[in-house]
């Protein structure tokens, strides 16, 4: 098959793997759309799961679907060592930005940027130097005494409440999309409840959208307790069998091209289902093809390339990261497991390595904030990564 014309190449095709069988997800933002144009309640929506399930790739559609609402839509990654003034004034000045096209009183959109103005220049340090200061690239003069208190979460509210109303004037809504939202700092997720709090008091037409590993609900509760009642959580799983084919076949189909069922039963074992892991396999099975239909044994002649290259950008990439103390409680988990994707008592870890449960506590902990376990449930660890047990245990075998 000609790689020139591989639809499972990064960036290629019209609709990307991971949005094979979201359809419910994406109707439900619809729904959503509509009801806060129209002045009704809606909680903010937070889609949680495992790495490579498509929750990034999802989260950008729901940020175009707002685009087509006309909405402001501003969208951002949180960082473990970065506060959220800098990113989400960005974003919220995007979104200013698309609401600003329609709003017929620029004085009232000037006033709205100078708020938003006063919040990002709260990032910088009281004791920093003028030439050290940054400037967010908002070309009006800063307000005073609205949102630049330096409390995050007083500013917060105040300026959701005011980017809110501008949106308001033009009958549509403002949507934050917020990638990896588990690595918000406490503060911040403290801040963004509180606000979201008071956009559902007053019915504010801004939604945020957040997208995270598992523990994000478990996150937000320990910040406020009343958070389960702010956020729709929305878990997003590998795809169904039918889904799974679907993500295989349209993108094959749409260059008028074919592969056998055998291939397809091949493909999906070889994935489990999960969106990352299909584009991969499916990518490398079109270029290992001499000729159209795919076969399956184009699949097994392909797999270990594909593997190869998840090995070092997937799940390499990864293992890296970890420090040779943070390795061996992986390499446990893998072993009791045995490469499953399951969890891991705590304790189980403890005891396979020898050592006390409190002196393993800070490599958990580590691997933890660095985003390769989270906490399944109380007493158990799982990784965050599918098939990384699988991985470990094959490099050890290596």
């Amino acid at each position: 098959m000609d790689p020139i014309r591989n639809p499972f190449a990064p960036g290629a095709g019209q609709r990307p793997p991971e949005l094979a069988g979201r359809e419910r997800e994406l109707s439900a933002f619809e729904v959503v759309l509509q009801r806060v144009a129209r002045g009704r309640p809606e909680r903010s929506l937070v889609l949680t799961g495992l790495r490579g399930v498509g929750k990034t790739v999802l989260l950008g559609e729901l940020r175009s679907m707002a685009v087509k609402h006309r909405w402001g839509a501003g969208k951002i990654e949180a960082r473990p060592d970065a506060e959220l003034r800098r990113p989400l004034s960005a974003a919220l000045h995007r979104a200013v930005r698309d609401l600003a096209v329609r709003h017929r009183a620029p004085d009232r959109v000037e006033e709205v940027l100078g708020v938003l103005k006063a919040f990002a220049l709260r990032s910088n340090k009281a004791d920093a130097k003028l030439r050290d200061r940054w400037q967010p690239g908002i070309d009006v003069p800063a307000a005073q005494g609205r949102a630049d208190s330096g409390d995050i979460e007083i500013d917060l509210v105040e300026l959701f409440t005011d980017v809110a109303e501008l949106a308001a004037d033009v009958g549509t809504g403002v949507a934050l999309l917020i990638d990896e939202i588990q690595d918000l700092q406490p503060d911040d997720v403290s801040a963004l409840c509180a606000a979201c709090h008071e956009l559902s008091q007053s019915g504010a037409p801004l939604v945020v959208v957040g997208a995270g590993l598992p523990h994000v609900p478990a996150v937000l509760s320990a910040s406020k307790s009343y958070s389960e009642r702010l956020f729709r959580y929305v878990r997003i799983d590998r795809l169904n069998r039918e889904d799974a084919d679907r993500a295989v076949l349209a993108p094959i189909e749409r260059e008028d091209a074919g592969i056998e069922p055998e291939a397809l039963d091949a493909l999906f074992d070889a994935s489990g289902g999960y969106p990352y892991f299909i584009q991969a396999y499916a990518k490398a099975a079109w270029d290992a093809a001499p000729d159209d239909p795919i076969t399956v044994q184009d699949v097994r002649v392909a797999a270990p390339e594909a593997e190869q290259e998840l090995a070092v950008g997937f799940f390499g990439s990864r293992y890296e990261r970890a420090t040779p103390a943070e390795r061996e409680y992986l390499r446990a988990m893998a072993e009791l497991t045995q490469g499953r994707d399951e969890s891991a008592g705590t304790s189980d870890v403890a005891v396979y390595l020898g050592r006390k449960p409190s002196s393993l506590s800070p490599a958990r902990d580590s691997l933890m904030k660095k985003g390769l376990v989270y906490s399944a449930e109380r007493g158990h660890i799982a990784f965050t990564v599918p098939h990384f047990g699988h991985y470990l245990l094959s490099r050890a075998m290596d």
